[in-house]
């Protein structure tokens, strides 16, 4: 299929070709995350661009700080560094902060909120499972305690399995 006739991210075949699919992919309510949060997860692809917010979460930092940082770990160039940190400002992960000839990168709240604010559609989805797994050991306990009633015994006065 030619380039120009292939659908784009969140297009189907049988779409104009810029319109949106009908499931609201982008709504705040559910589907994908809209382009602005999309630009967030994005720039968190990369492994470079994540250690940057990580070595920023302390608070504030020069661009040669985070250069070093990063070349510590890494073989990297500051232009490939400046680059990087470009995206995350793009992205509104971070922000900067001019003063003197040196440039200060910050972890801008506003991005990260809006990933938090669409990660935590996920938090009900594993809290049932992981209440109701909880409850079934609880069962589990109960059940063998009750089965062994004469048995004085407690697992401080048994021998210990080798495994």
């Amino acid at each position: 299929m030619p380039a120009a006739a292939r659908p784009r991210r969140g297009e189907r075949d049988d779409q104009e070709p810029g319109s949106r699919a009908p499931d609201g992919g982008g709504a705040p309510d559910g589907g994908a995350p809209d382009s602005a949060q999309a630009g967030v997860f994005e720039a968190l692809g990369d492994p470079v661009r994540r250690r940057l917010l990580e070595l920023l979460v302390p608070g504030e930092q020069p661009a040669g700080a985070l250069v070093t940082a990063l070349q510590a770990r890494v073989r990297i160039t500051q232009p490939a560094v400046s680059q990087h940190l470009k995206v995350l400002r793009e992205a509104g992960l971070v922000r900067v902060r001019a003063e003197g000839t040196r440039r200060l990168y910050a972890v801008d709240d506003g991005g990260t909120a809006a990933a938090r604010a669409w990660l935590a559609r996920f938090e009900d989805t594993f809290a049932q499972p992981l209440d109701a797994l909880a409850t079934e050991l609880a069962r589990g306990r109960r059940e063998r305690r009750r089965a062994t009633p004469g048995d004085a015994t407690t697992d401080a006065d048994r021998p210990a399995r080798s495994g």
